[in-house]
């Protein structure tokens, strides 16, 4: 099941819930029983198996952030 993460906009907790996506945009209480909340915006870490996750570059051009267009 999905985890979403949610702030508190009264007393500043930020917490998580875990709950089908097809109640993603539900309200949620916070663990303080106050009901005025908004869902963060949740970031994501792919890796692959046995990575490091970052990409590696060879400095062989391809890509931005290979290909020198970073100035």
């Amino acid at each position: 099941m999905p985890r979403y993460d949610f702030r508190c906009r009264t007393c500043g907790a930020t917490f998580e819930l875990r709950r089908p996506m097809a109640q993603a945009n539900a309200p949620a209480v916070c663990p303080q029983g106050h009901p005025d909340t908004t869902k963060l915006l949740s970031t994501v870490a792919i890796t692959s198996p046995g990575g490091t996750g970052a990409p590696q570059s060879s400095g062989g051009g391809g890509g931005c952030c290979g290909g020198g267009c970073c100035g």
